[in-house]
């Protein structure tokens, strides 16, 4: 039977896109299912500020009368105002194993795309770069932590017979919470000796204004990173809402010189250690175990998403060790805190010295994420 394509509004008709995920995954033991509301929320106009400066379009394909896949198509206006490379995005992309549904959707996305002006479309992006980005390609057996995407293992294979090709690949690292090895220890204390520098824990009692600080660091320090698209004042309010309920402060702090802060560290509880057997469901019953999960017994595993350093110092001499001192300075307070784990990432496969670092503290590769492309219209 052919497949059939359904498209679907943005913040309307999104059960059965939402609930694809649940069919395609539903027999995968490491898959976690997002929180239903999270996902309804990100989906959603009046609740997502990306689409502010963003088109989105949503479809499934069908089979025989039963979804059978899904995939987003994207326009952000903010890529497009900084990069002029005329690039479209996908995401969402799940499906079952049927080479024919995975290029009937890839399909969707880029005649939506090209009806719209866009010459090239790349992703999978859910649904932004700052969101949940790239496709799965290895580590299939270990869960998803949180905001990580997860595929089934066949999933890279048909984006490639759907005429995608790898643009680029992302790391997660894997890093087993022990103390800092020599080199690491001696930046720390090189830098925690100077009187200008403290570490300060991010406040979650003073989000509104911190979340500013974050992403004026994260904005400069990532400004030159492949694909970066700054964020907007609305989703630094929207961040500071999202964090409140996960964010464990002594894993979030800043690096201030003389009280201006020029390196943040975003590490978070891995929410999905905590979810694992909601089934993408909050309730009555799961809420307060939800919140003794997270605040009284707590994660043993958490992700670090953001770790940057402003650009000014990063030829200055005397701050040289500031960004080995950061990750010496996580890993303390991960120990101090109880962690077992974290994955550090994502991380560019071409970005040598961030790998390099991450590499000298003890951290492997555990799983890899993969960026496709395609010319529209090839």
């Amino acid at each position: 039977m052919s497949v059939e394509i359904r498209q679907h509004q943005p913040g309307r008709d999104l059960e059965d896109f939402i609930q694809v995920a649940f069919d395609v995954y539903a027999d995968d033991p490491a898959w976690v299912a997002p929180l239903h509301m999270e996902i309804t929320d990100r989906l959603t106009p009046e609740k997502n500020p990306f689409f502010e400066h963003a088109e989105v379009a949503l479809f499934t394909a069908w089979k025989d009368g039963e979804a059978v896949g899904r995939i987003s198509a994207q326009i952000d206006h903010e890529h497009l105002r900084i990069h002029q490379d005329n690039a479209g995005f996908f995401g969402f992309f799940d499906t079952v194993n049927d080479q024919e549904v995975a290029s009937a959707l890839v399909a969707a996305a880029e005649q939506w795309l090209a009806s719209r002006g866009m010459t090239l479309m790349r992703g999978p992006f859910s649904l932004s770069i700052n969101e949940e980005t790239g496709m799965l390609v290895e580590g299939f057996d270990s869960p998803p932590t949180i905001m990580s995407p997860h595929h089934r293992a066949y999933q890279g294979a048909l984006a490639e017979g759907a005429g995608l090709e790898k643009a680029k690949d992302c790391y997660g690292w894997k890093h087993d919470v022990r103390p800092a090895p020599p080199r690491a220890q001696r930046a720390w204390e090189a830098i925690s000796s100077l009187p200008e520098v403290r570490f300060r824990s991010v406040s979650p009692g003073k989000l509104k204004k911190e979340v500013h600080d974050i992403l004026d660091v994260f904005n400069d320090a990532w400004q030159h990173n492949w694909g970066f698209v700054p964020a907007t004042d609305s989703e630094a309010k929207k961040m500071a809402a999202d964090l409140r309920l996960i964010l464990d402060k002594d894993l979030s702090f800043f690096a201030e010189i003389d009280g201006q802060p020029v390196a943040i560290c975003i590490c978070l509880p891995n929410l999905n250690e905590a979810i694992s057997d909601f089934h993408g469901k909050l309730t009555p019953v799961t809420v307060p175990k939800l919140i003794w999960r997270l605040k009284i017994r707590r994660p043993k595993s958490a992700r670090l998403m953001l770790l940057g350093i402003r650009t000014e110092l990063r030829g200055k001499r005397r701050y040289a060790p500031l960004a080995m001192a950061v990750i010496a300075e996580l890993v303390r307070r991960g120990l101090k805190r109880g962690y077992e784990w974290a994955e550090l990432g994502w991380t560019l496969e071409d970005n040598r010295l961030i790998n390099a670092a991450i590499r000298s503290m003890g951290s492997t590769i555990y799983k890899r994420y993969r960026i496709f492309e395609k010319p529209i219209g090839a």
